[in-house]
């Protein structure tokens, strides 16, 4: 059961951002400075990954680790709302 209406759940998911995020821009910085040339959320490859390297053919996606279960036994507790869906889901996963 969601604590939120559905026009308030709706602006809380357009405001999250699927490209920028913190780490993604310090990996594409730190890349770019060692010599490594990419293309960022290119729309030609399958799935847009957060960057592309065309001539190498490798495709890097990042993704938030609370979201795929790093450290669940420890920050499972952190997450607040939503338990009954979210805990299945992301034991699922790892």
């Amino acid at each position: 059961m969601d604590k939120l209406s559905k026009a308030q759940r709706r602006k809380n998911m357009q405001a999250v951002k699927s490209t920028g995020s913190a780490i993604e821009i310090m990996l594409a910085k730190e890349l770019w400075k060692r010599g490594y040339r990419y293309r960022k959320n290119n729309t030609s490859v399958f799935g847009k990954p957060d960057l592309t390297f065309k001539k190498l053919k490798i495709a890097v996606f990042v993704d938030g680790e609370f979201w795929h279960g790093k450290n669940w036994e420890i920050r499972k507790q952190d997450h607040k709302s939503n338990k009954k869906f979210w805990y299945p889901k992301i034991v699922r996963i790892i």
